[in-house]
């Protein structure tokens, strides 16, 4: 029986893209990873793919919308995943898109509190003493899909942005690898 796909859609450094893959490699994550996606021609992920014997691909912003939009569900089309991990992709999906394909993202704080790009400042300037990190659906909204697995981390007095995003990274990678796992493993027991 053939592994199932994933696509990794990622902007940036691809920390949490590379735990995916290191998971992948260690068979931690019985996937094949059919693609990495950006949007960025200089994200760092791509070449993390690259090192990894990843197809890659990017699907650059442009200045049509729909356009782009078009674009990224025919490739993601194409790919033919059986589940997209969204791991740092800075970009809002369109309703299209998230109503045809089954799309997971990580975001660095305990949903519904503090959505948004700037979570862990928010959680701060908030002064709460804990966060952490959610694992959740993707839909047409910002953060505002169904939660799928949630862990929390404490933040302490001395606790900056930085450090604060560095602790919850931890968590989340290691949370977003198992939980993928785990709707890969129910998504086959759904298909036998």
């Amino acid at each position: 029986m053939t592994n199932p796909r994933i696509v990794i859609l990622a902007s940036g450094s691809g920390s949490i893209a590379q735990a995916i893959i290191d998971a992948q490699h260690s068979d931690d994550l019985k996937a094949e990873i059919a693609c990495v996606i950006s949007d960025q021609a200089s994200a760092r992920v791509l070449e993390r793919a690259e090192a990894a014997g990843i197809p890659t691909k990017i699907i650059a912003m442009t200045e049509n919308r729909t356009d782009w939009d078009k674009e990224i569900v025919a490739a993601l089309t194409d790919l033919q995943p059986d589940l997209i991990a969204s791991a740092g992709f800075m970009r809002i999906l369109s309703a299209d898109c998230v109503s045809k394909f089954k799309i997971v993202n990580s975001h660095p704080a305990l949903l519904p509190l503090f959505p948004g790009a700037h979570a862990v400042r928010d959680a701060l300037a908030a002064g709460a003493r804990k966060t952490g990190t959610t694992i959740h659906w993707v839909d047409a909204g910002v953060d505002t899909g169904a939660l799928i697995a949630q862990e929390e981390v404490e933040i302490t007095p001395s606790d900056t942005e930085e450090s604060l995003h560095e602790r919850i990274k931890i968590v989340e990678r290691r949370l977003y690898v198992a939980t993928l796992q785990q709707l890969l493993n129910e998504s086959v027991r759904s298909h036998d």
